[in-house]
Parts: structure tokens; C-alpha cells; sequence
């Protein structure tokens, strides 16, 4: 009988480690092991999810032997789940290397996963693959624009958005969303490299029902830097990101403006109180949200053309899609169907399909805009 593939998932009984935990643990031919700094947190974990405590470890991401411990532990692959990911360094994957082990994490941080390539060179030597940002984005975002560039001839503007339900993420990624309100980062707008501002240029988008209409700001995500790379053509990329409650869209909006204009140094003092108010008046909000590629160029003729992409939740099962690309290709791997060794951003890994194959089930729709017929 061959051996189960040992996933080690660090972050496990957090926000999003908790949803890769409870999907992979109801998957044959896997052993987890549910890792994080607290030990009795972990064990409950493994308890709720038909596990044993010996499924349960203390495993620090800051420790410098964490590369002998995954070694020691036996672990095939490596999910890094333990935000905030901006400014964190990737001393977890170099640990994943060292131990000969596969990595991928759910960063969102642009600077983290446009960063990974530096270690490359490394997870070639050790034969293994180190793929970053393997979540909603840029892994979904840069798949469903790889599914649909062919129906232009020239794709010159994608726009991507997301608007949450009523559960927020863990206060790390809350932290991780205050800490660039009001801040400066560069975008690409018409063919040039320009300034917006975190949580301002309010945009809004009705998404159908029973979503509907919500209001989105500006957000620093790994895409902006990497969907110009990928795609030579393109003239302006956006990302622009919302929540379930307008009022708190505007609050958001409000310490991103004091920042601006230099009456905060930084919103993330604010991080915390604002996380626990949003924790309870949760029951009082909606259970729905959304994320939307639109994609505008010209066609083969030279006519315009814009489609736009869309996936909805409700029952609160949206934080299922940003987990749904990790365990797409976690078990990807398990079967032996290797992305090439080496490191990268998850961009041309996974499909669409792939990913929303692992949402079956879940209470999420796919919304594919009308295409051309092809001769």
C-alpha cells in the first residue's frame, strides 16, 4: 500500500487553515499534520476533524530549525497559511527546501509572492516546488484571464474585485489590510506606472442577486505587479477590494483618508478594535459576496470586447474560494502531477476548473460571460 503524502499545514486552526484542514482531512491518501504556535488550539482541531493528537504539533514559522523539524517530521508538502504575509520574509519555504518538501502559501502580499523567484534556483537543486499566492489571488484571478485572453486579440485592461460576506478573515489579515490604508503603491494604468492610494478610489460594482451592488476601494495585491509581466499587452490593471457592510467600507475608507493626509502615521492601531466590533455585529450582516475579471481589448477584427467573469457565495461559504487553490493543488501533487520543480508565483499552474472543482458541494455559483463561437 503506498504511503499517505504527509501535508504539514502551518496556520492550521486559523481562519483559512481551518477551511484546508476540514476539506483535505475528508480526501483519501493524505496524512495531516495540523500545526501552530498553540498546541491545545491544534489538538481541538484534529479532534473535530476525526483526527488524533498525535496529528496535532508546535511549530513556530520564525524558528531557524524549522527546516530539521519538517525533515524529522517526514513532510512531503508544506501549506503556509500563517499571515499577515506583507513584510514577512519566506523563511518558511527556504525551511520547506531545506527539507525537501513541497510549499505553498496563501499570500497575499505583493511584495511576498513577487519575491519568491529568488528562491528558485534553490528549489531546483533540491527537486522540489515552491509556488506562492496559491489563493484567490493571483492563482483564480490570473486563470480565469489565462481561460479568456484567447477571445482577444489584444487584452490591454483587467479588472479584478472582491467583495467579502459577513465573516471577516483572522485579525492577522485584517492587520495586513490596515497596515497599507491611506499608503502610496504603484499601479499600471495606461501603459505607465502610476500612485493610488490603499482603501480609496471608491468604486462600485452590482454583482447579481442576491449579492448586489457594494462598494469596492483600491487594494495592493500581488496581481498588479504580475498580471504586466504575464501579459505584454496590457495597458491598465486594477484591483479593488469591499466587505459585506457599506458603513464599514467607509470606516475603512475614512482611516485610509486621515492617513493620507498625514493626520495618522498608520491605520493599524485601529486594526484590532475594529476587528472585534466587526466580530459581533457579523449575525446582522449578509452571508454573500463576490469576485469579478472583466477583461476589455480588442478583438482578432480590431473590434472592442469586454467579458466579465464572476463567482458568487452565500451560506457564508466564501472564505472556501481563496482555499480552494491549495487544496487543488495539494492533491495535484499527491497524485504525482508535479508542477515543474523550482519557484514562482501560482500563475498557469492551476485552471479554473481545477480550482472550482474543489467547491462542489459548497454554496458557490460560477458566472462565465458569453463567448464567441469558434470556427
Amino acid at each position: 500500500m503506498a504511503q499517505p503524502h504527509r501535508i504539514l499545514i502551518l496556520g492550521a486552526y486559523g481562519f483559512f487553515g481551518r477551511r484546508i484542514s476540514e476539506c483535505l482531512a475528508k480526501i483519501p491518501g493524505f496524512e495531516l499534520i495540523l500545526a501552530g504556535r498553540d498546541l491545545n488550539k491544534a489538538t481541538a482541531l484534529a479532534y473535530q476533524l476525526g483526527l488524533h493528537a498525535n496529528n496535532a504539533r508546535v511549530v513556530d514559522a520564525t524558528d531557524p530549525r524549522l527546516g530539521a523539524a519538517l525533515k524529522k517530521l517526514g513532510v512531503n508538502t508544506v501549506i503556509h497559511t500563517a499571515g499577515p504575509f506583507q513584510g514577512q520574509q519566506h523563511g518558511v519555504a527556504r525551511a520547506a527546501i531545506e527539507a525537501r518538501a513541497h510549499y505553498l502559501d496563501l499570500a497575499d502580499g505583493r511584495a511576498f509572492v513577487a519575491g519568491i523567484g529568488a528562491l528558485d534556483a534553490a528549489a531546483r537543486a533540491a527537486g522540489v516546488s515552491v509556488i506562492s499566492g496559491v489563493s484567490s489571488v493571483p492563482a483564480l484571478s490570473s486563470a480565469v484571464v489565462d481561460h479568456y485572453v484567447q477571445y482577444f486579440g489584444k487584452l490591454e485592461q483587467v479588472a479584478i474585485g472582491i467583495s467579502s460576506g459577513a465573516q471577516l478573515p483572522g485579525e492577522a489579515t485584517v492587520r495586513g489590510i490596515f497596515g497599507y490604508c491611506g499608503k502610496p503603491f504603484r499601479v499600471w494604468e495606461n501603459g505607465a506606472w502610476a500612485q493610488a492610494y490603499g482603501w480609496m478610489d471608491r468604486r462600485g460594482f452590482s454583482f447579481p442577486k442576491p449579492v448586489g451592488p457594494r462598494l469596492l476601494g483600491r487594494c495592493d495585491i500581488p496581481d498588479l505587479e504580475l498580471l504586466p509581466q504575464r501579459f505584454q499587452t496590457l495597458k491598465t490593471v486594477s484591483f479593488h477590494g469591499g466587505f459585506a457592510s457599506d458603513t464599514g467600507h467607509r470606516l475603512v475608507e475614512w482611516l485610509a483618508t486621515q492617513v493620507r493626509k498625514g493626520r495618522f502615521k498608520s491605520a493599524l492601531p485601529f486594526a484590532k478594535p475594529v476587528y472585534r466590533v466587526a466580530r459581533l455585529l457579523e449575525p446582522l450582516l449578509p452571508d454573500r459576496g463576490g469576485m469579478f475579471v472583466r477583461m476589455a481589448g480588442p478583438d482578432e477584427d480590431g473590434r472592442p470586447r469586454a467579458l466579465t467573469w464572476q463567482v458568487l457565495a452565500t451560506d457564508n461559504h466564501g472564505p472556501y474560494i481563496p482555499c480552494a487553490p491549495s487544496i487543488a493543488l495539494a492533491v495535484k501533487i499527491a497524485r504525482g502531477e508535479l508542477p515543474e520543480p523550482g519557484a514562482r508565483p501560482c500563475m498557469g499552474v492551476l485552471t479554473v476548473d481545477d480550482i472550482l472543482s474543489v467547491l462542489k458541494g459548497f454554496s458557490v455559483r460560477e458566472i462565465a460571460p458569453p463567448v464567441p463561437m469558434q470556427l
